[in-house]
């Protein structure tokens, strides 16, 4: 059952991250346009890393390929963007700060999942 559970939740956060990576290159403007309401800088860089790590690390997460690595980096990747894109505590115009604080949240939960996925795959290990 263990390995069921385990097996469902790296499926569903490997698609979570594959799914807006590759949303990134076929929405480009609107999420050129959001990090701009954000004040983000070198936004074209950031933004082209950003979709080509989730595509990797999304394809190799469902090949259980790299789990610790992509689940920390994942981890972490979570939190640069929840301090950056949905600080619910400063006021964007045309951002509305319900919706960020929900996201914020939100992320936290999927960063805890994925601290979960990793310390359950470095226990598989030892």
């Amino acid at each position: 059952m263990k390995n069921l559970l385990t097996n469902i939740a790296r499926v569903f956060l490997a698609l979570y991250f594959l799914l807006p990576g590759i949303g990134k290159f076929i929405a480009w403007d609107d999420q050129v346009a959001l990090m701009e309401a954000h004040n983000m800088k070198m936004i074209p860089l950031l933004l082209a890393v950003a979709g080509v790590i989730q595509i990797i690390g999304g394809i190799s997460l469902l090949l259980k390929k790299y789990v610790v690595v992509c689940a920390l980096g994942f981890a972490a990747m979570t939190i640069v963007i929840n301090v950056n894109l949905h600080d619910f505590w400063n006021v964007y115009e045309g951002i509305n700060a319900e919706r960020e604080t929900q996201n914020f949240f939100k992320n936290l939960g999927i960063f805890a999942g994925l601290l979960l996925l990793a310390a359950i795959h470095i226990e598989e290990s030892d």
